[in-house]
């Protein structure tokens, strides 16, 4: 059993420190997190943070790191690059206001954009114990969590549909990369995003199923999504099973 308790450093630092108190068989399974809260933040700009935070992470230079942000409305596509599965000619795009960008990770083409709570964990595999099947079906548990809070009943997707459902409905998309046991990209849930961009793709390349938020399936008034993302971020913590975890807000640096 692990008490957590959060107390806050600072005001200046902007930082809070979430201390555990551990059962002295669990002192040994100490885990370390530091969480970086964004803001809003320009798809590129998160994409080389997070290549640098991998590459300083593989060094040991820092500890495992989670960036907890939204972005501008964004089409990413994975190394697949299935780019079949933008419906619309990509010279179209400036006019409805989305940028388009390819990218390394797994999975096919999804839309990123306000409204929807994005974790970009820079973890180590090997330090945690988890495989690449376990890491991403922990990512889902940790959706399927914070959409329970809300009295909402989602699931992990069929074989080769990764993600998470509500029915046939999706309301969170993983996509990962793994490099030397370090990940980075990670899910996206739809708190309230405008679900017209999805019209515009197949998402996640999946035919004949639709794509859904939180808004729409819950009968609970939803809180700021501040809340709500830092509910997410603490489903991640639980699920992962972090001891100690500190919370930093960059979106005001």
């Amino acid at each position: 059993m692990v008490n957590k308790d959060i107390t806050y450093v600072g005001r200046e630092s902007r930082t809070a420190l979430i201390k555990t108190t551990l059962l002295p068989r669990e002192r040994q399974m100490r885990r370390n997190l530091e969480v970086w809260k964004m803001g809003t933040i320009n798809y590129l700009e998160a994409l080389k943070l997070q290549e640098k935070l991998a590459s300083n992470r593989k060094a040991l230079k820092i500890t495992d790191t989670l960036l907890s942000l939204q972005h501008p409305p964004t089409y990413t596509v994975g190394k697949r690059e299935t780019i079949h599965n933008l419906l619309i000619p990509d010279t179209e795009l400036k006019s409805i206001g989305v940028e388009l960008h390819y990218t390394q990770r797994g999975g096919d083409i999804t839309f990123h954009g306000p409204h929807q709570a994005i974790l970009y964990p820079i973890v180590s595999l090997r330090d945690i114990g988890l495989g690449a099947r376990m890491y991403v079906e922990k990512l889902e548990l940790t959706m399927i969590e914070l959409a329970s809070m809300y009295g909402v009943k989602a699931q992990a997707g069929q074989k080769c549909e990764t993600g998470v459902w509500v029915e046939d409905r999706k309301i969170g998309a993983i996509g990962v990369r793994i490099s030397s046991g370090i990940t980075s990209h990670g899910l996206a849930f739809n708190m309230d995003p405008d679900l017209n961009y999805f019209k515009h793709i197949v998402p996640c390349g999946i035919v004949d199923k639709g794509v859904t938020s939180l808004k729409n399936e819950t009968y609970v008034e939803l809180p700021a999504e501040d809340v709500i993302q830092e509910q997410l971020i603490a489903c991640f913590v639980r699920i992962f099973g972090y001891n100690d975890v500190v919370l930093k807000d960059k979106s005001v640096l």
